[in-house]
């Protein structure tokens, strides 16, 4: 059989990822779209793309029917279904068999057989592969706490939930079964016991129709935040130290996947203790997220070796060895310091520096798998995933410190990420000794590593920086005077100041230039040059480039030192933008799902307020301080923007 043309079920980074390597193959593309991804870069480099017309995944990526019509109607003989989404969709595989389409992916009896956790536990079990135990909700005591409430039908993240309190029980069996429904279109969850410092160990395996089933190799994904994978990496420190733990976990992984007659690639997960005792935890029947990793550490093109199984064709020659150390990162649009809100908005400019794209490293290197461009704008119906940056060195210390390079010197304009948390994992002592599980965040104090990778001097130094360019772009721009040099006045030069705000603190750049000498009150710190976009400066002794670029209000300072988000502070405030004491405002645009609280209640510090939901998961919104809720401005189905006030609470001792 031969595969000419591709359609991907999905979009932004995975359905590059699949056309990037069916350019290589020759392959044509079919990209389909809703309407806020239009103008996306998947479907900008694809051959042609259908719309599906709405907004949510539940009228578009989550419409089997719309999607294998937008294939007839292109042309395309197979279709690939990325992650997320249909990929794991027992019915939308048989419907793209049934309708004359190569589906790109295991056998339908498979993805069944693993589409429901409770059922793949108990075939897992019968198979001899060890499982932790599956507990009924309804059945749960104290002395099972705590649990962990997982969606049936789902993965990455949603749907899942942490129980420490039976009474809160049931709230989170229903938010977790919201989202599950809201993500994957199944409300089913349930429970099992929850190992607080487990180390999550995943196999990627790859098997063909003709009785071949390889274990490529395994994955560490330890460090996770809300049960969704930050960091990975190949080969697993955990399994480097473990004598025969390898062996093992490949030997259950292969079981797993004869006893499901399985075809094309997927990921046996597994949950270990420190000791090398492992317990199945469910079987991806797609690619992974952090394919990468495995493709750099094996030279596979995991891709192209999907299409050539789908297609017929046998794996070729000996199951590859591994060589070498990958990690991967996941950029997210969030802010870890504040409960990893979501962000939405424009990526005004992103540059990971020399890195390639998609590419199978061979060479110690660095690779961006990304889903975004400059001007993307970054919106609430979807996962707020930016980019997955790899790098690959002969060793997990140099490949570690290859990647925190990298980051710290990208530049990245627009939403806020989670850029400075990365780095400062990759770069953490417990890291680098490969001691990792999945309540690292926890452990080693998300507050601390969350804060900003520039210290107070840097800072400075960085607002000083911006001052001197936006000093020089209004000289540049103004009517005359463009010949003299910046700062020049015919009276006694008096400072100049300028106000932004970095993490919410003002700080003020103050200078002034006095025959042609910057005089400033950042100590040892003197003038080289200033061009409307970058100035360099010689701070104690030291000369350091700072690049300055303006968006809007946002001023972005990238230098060796890391990156600064300013933001101008206007001399002059609206009173009709001030925001009355005890609002809560919304963290991110989203809807309103639930409403716990009515006008009149009184409430305690922390208390939920409401849930919004965005980027797929729900939000609780919190009272900032007890008191009584005075304004309630929303409603259960409201959209609102970011910044939107929602309620307003009267703090004890400030009541009328």
């Amino acid at each position: 059989m031969t595969i000419t043309s591709i359609l991907v079920a999905n979009r932004g980074e995975i359905a590059r990822r699949v056309f990037a390597t069916c350019r290589a193959e020759g392959i044509d593309t079919v990209a389909v779209h809703s309407d806020p991804d239009a103008a996306s870069p998947h479907v900008c480099e694809a051959d042609v793309a259908v719309r599906l017309p709405g907004s949510a995944s539940s009228e578009t990526y989550l419409r089997g029917d719309l999607i294998i019509e937008a294939a007839r109607r292109a042309g395309a003989d197979a279709i690939h279904p990325g992650y997320g989404f249909l990929s794991e969709n027992a019915e939308f595989a048989r419907a793209v068999q049934d309708a004359g389409l190569t589906w790109i992916g295991p056998p339908v009896k498979a993805i069944e057989s693993m589409g429901s956790k409770v059922e793949s536990k108990a075939m897992m079990q019968s198979a001899g592969v060890p499982v932790l135990d599956r507990l009924d909700p309804a059945s749960v005591t104290q002395d099972d706490l705590p649990v962990l409430v997982k969606a049936s039908a789902g993965g990455g993240g949603r749907g899942m939930r942490v129980v420490r309190d039976l009474a809160s029980l049931q709230d989170e069996i229903d938010a977790a079964s919201r989202e599950a429904l809201s993500a994957f279109g199944d409300a089913t969850v349930f429970c099992e016991r929850y190992l607080e410092t487990g180390r999550h160990i995943e196999v990627q395996v790859m098997a063909d129709r003709h009785g071949t089933v390889w274990a490529v190799g395994e994955r560490e994904c330890s460090i996770q935040r809300r049960h969704q994978k930050v960091v990975e990496e190949a080969p697993s420190p955990l399994v480097e130290r473990v004598p025969g733990m390898r062996e093992k976990l490949f030997e259950a992984a292969r079981i797993a996947t004869e006893a499901l007659d399985y075809e094309g690639a997927g990921t046996v997960e597994f949950l270990s203790d420190e000791r090398g005792n492992f317990y199945f935890l469910e079987m991806n029947t797609r690619l992974q997220v952090e394919h990468p990793v495995t493709e750099c550490t094996t030279g596979l093109d995991l891709v192209a070796l999907q299409i050539h199984v789908a297609a017929g064709g046998a794996l070729p020659g000996e199951q590859p060895t591994t060589r070498g150390h990958s990690i991967e990162v996941r950029l997210y649009a969030e802010d870890p310091a504040r409960d990893w809100q979501p962000q939405s908005g424009v990526v005004h400019h992103v540059d990971f520096g020399s890195a390639t794209e998609f590419a199978v490293l061979d060479r110690t290197g660095l690779r961006v798998d990304s889903g975004i461009v400059d001007g993307s704008v970054v919106g609430t119906h979807y996962d707020p995933m930016l980019a997955k940056v790899i790098s690959y060195a002969p060793t997990r210390e140099q490949a570690a410190a290859i990647l925190a390079k990298a980051l710290l010197r990208a530049r990245i304009h627009g939403v806020r990420t989670n850029r400075d948390l990365l780095v400062t994992v990759l770069r953490h002592p417990a890291f680098l000794a490969g001691d990792t599980d999945t309540a690292f965040f926890a452990t080693h104090d998300l507050a601390v590593l969350a804060r900003p990778l520039v210290g107070d001097r840097g800072v400075r130094l960085s607002a000083l920086a911006a001052a001197l360019a936006d000093a020089t772009r209004s000289r540049e721009s103004a009517a005359v005077g463009r010949s003299l040099p910046s700062g020049w006045r015919n009276l006694a030069s008096v400072p100049q100041r300028k106000t932004y705000a970095v993490n919410g603190t003002e700080i003020v750049a103050e200078y002034r230039l006095s025959r042609g000498t910057l005089v400033t009150d950042v100590d040892d710190c003197a003038l080289v040059r200033a061009e409307s976009d970058r100035v360099v400066l010689l701070a104690d002794g030291v000369r350091r480039e700072f690049h300055v670029a303006v968006h809007g209000d946002a001023v972005f300072v990238d230098s060796s030192l890391g990156p600064v988000r300013l933001e101008r502070v206007p001399v002059f405030v609206d009173p009709s933008e001030i925001v009355a004491a005890g609002s809560l405002l919304a963290p991110m645009p989203g809807s309103v799902v639930r409403i716990g609280v009515a006008v009149g209640d009184t409430v305690t510090a922390g208390q939920p307020i409401l849930w919004l939901e965005a980027m797929k998961m729900e939000h609780t919104i919190t009272a900032p301080a007890a008191g009584v809720l005075t304004e309630l401005t929303v409603t259960v189905g409201h959209q609102v923007d970011v910044d939107a006030v929602l309620a307003v609470v009267a703090v004890e001792g400030d009541q009328a």
